[in-house]
């Protein structure tokens, strides 16, 4: 009997040697071989930066779980005549293609927690005590946390709809041995556990930056604002309004990281971090390559198009719409373009011009989700004060105040026009089990349980022993 791919993949770890870009396979037949490469703070983090290289792989948040898959399903997106695409937009989870997809995401993701399992489990972690080690436990756990997390808001139910409902798998350890499934609300618990160690462990991080080049671009690491967003992230899908708000509010107040001005829009997140707003982000050198072959491109059956209705939402002035969408010709028409993700250097062929301090990668988590997320959990305790956050990220986008009852449809909105193309959206209308309209208008998918847990992969639970 074949193995699952879960085993199989968590006998192969891969971890940089001298630089993101190479990896080192680790079988178990290496062990002496990976426990010598974790025996120093240069060896571990190098592991660490691989753990980050297979971040933005295509299948993970290089391509799938950001602009692509999760777009397509929130119909934000859609890529007419491609027969994997249309049956991923239909829900169709039982369609051979669709199903490779999920596994192919499950498969890496596993891999990937595996790797830094293998770093967490290393003693100069497992024990530390002190930086750095510190600081290489806190960003394991918070990274085993994060994965863990987003493979729970695609394959399971939602928390506050059933959270005695079959979770997932939480792996703790590099191991052959297979851990079993659990409950989802025993898969928070593990999320929340994580983050919280954490925390601690991060919370002198600052004292230390600078030391090293691992201590360089806070940015590009799962740092403790990071950390503190994702707890803020995983409070509001359980509905714990209060915890939620009070990691929302304690990134926003720290003013490390903030909301830039309507003229720093354009081009902000155009294949590269945000430096105002980018709380965390993944380094990928090769980012544009994907972004253009399928946003940019017009390709038949492969590029992906913006629902035609899409501008709709948007105001006039809302400095978002020029530096988001950009026009193309088709034929005799002019069609739009998401190109906020497109490096334009890149796409004008001037990289020599881009600023030295730009950091070329996948913007992860952004600060306007923090005022969305005070907005929401303000909204029936705090009216006047949900709404001065909601206009904070309004005024900054070229804006007026609003005059009218804040609403959560229209936080929804906002959240709509911020971060379409950003792989969040779904994870949004799952939350709040909303109805999905189709793409072209047609259709409408009501919220449900068959829409919204995408099965676990069959032979994940098939070859289970």
């Amino acid at each position: 009997m074949k193995k699952i791919i879960y085993i199989i993949h968590l006998a192969v770890a891969l971890f940089a040697t001298t630089s993101c870009e190479d990896f080192l396979n680790i079988t178990p037949e290496g062990q002496a071989k990976r426990d010598e490469l974790l025996e120093s703070a240069e060896g571990i983090e190098d592991a660490m930066y691989g753990v980050y290289a297979q971040l933005r792989s295509n299948t993970l948040y290089g391509q799938e779980l950001h602009f692509h898959t999760l777009e397509v399903m929130a119909h934000n997106l859609h890529c007419e005549g491609n027969t994997t695409l249309t049956a991923l937009g239909n829900f169709e989870y039982d369609n051979t293609n669709v199903e490779s997809l999920f596994e192919k995401i499950w498969t890496a993701m596993y891999k990937n927690i595996s790797n830094v399992n293998c770093v967490l489990d290393a003693p100069l972690v497992a024990n530390a005590k002190e930086f750095p080690y510190t600081i290489y436990k806190g960003e394991a756990l918070g990274l085993r946390a994060f994965m863990h997390f987003d493979l729970v808001r695609i394959f399971a139910e939602q928390y506050t709809e059933n959270n005695n409902a079959e979770g997932i798998p939480y792996a703790t350890s590099f191991s052959l041995n297979t851990p079993a499934f659990e409950s989802l609300k025993d898969n928070y618990k593990h999320i929340i556990a994580d983050l919280l160690e954490a925390e601690k462990l991060l919370a002198d991080e600052e004292e230390y930056e600078g030391q090293g080049n691992y201590m360089l671009d806070r940015q590009i690491h799962f740092n403790k604002h990071a950390v503190k967003a994702t707890l803020a992230r995983v409070y509001l899908t359980m509905g714990d309004k209060e915890n939620a708000a009070k990691y929302a509010k304690e990134v926003i107040d720290d003013k490390k990281y903030y909301l830039k001005e309507m003229t720093e829009v354009q081009n902000d997140l155009a294949g590269v971090l945000s430096k105002k707003e980018c709380i965390f982000g993944i380094y990928h050198s090769g980012f544009y390559t994907q972004v253009y072959t399928k946003l940019q491109l017009m390709t038949t059956f492969s590029s992906l198009n913006l629902r035609s209705d899409f501008k709709n939402i948007y105001e006039n002035n809302d400095y978002r719409v020029d530096a988001y969408f950009s026009t193309a010709t088709q034929g005799s028409d002019q069609v739009y373009r998401l190109s906020k993700l497109t490096d334009v250097y890149e796409l004008n062929n001037n990289v020599e011009l881009r600023p030295s301090d730009l950091i070329l990668g996948i913007n992860m988590i952004r600060i306007p989700e923090m005022y969305y997320i005070m907005s929401e959990t303000l909204l029936e305790k705090d009216a006047e004060q949900a709404m001065t956050y909601h206009n904070e990220v309004r005024l900054h986008r070229g804006l007026e105040p609003l005059d009218t009852l804040l609403t959560i449809q229209l936080i929804n909105e906002e959240r709509y026009k911020e971060y379409i193309g950003e792989g969040q959206l779904w994870f949004n209308m799952k939350r709040q089990n909303l109805s999905i309209k189709s793409s072209n208008n047609v259709t409408t998918f009501e919220g449900s349980k068959a829409i919204y847990a995408v099965p676990i992969p069959d032979i994940e639970k098939e070859n289970r022993f």
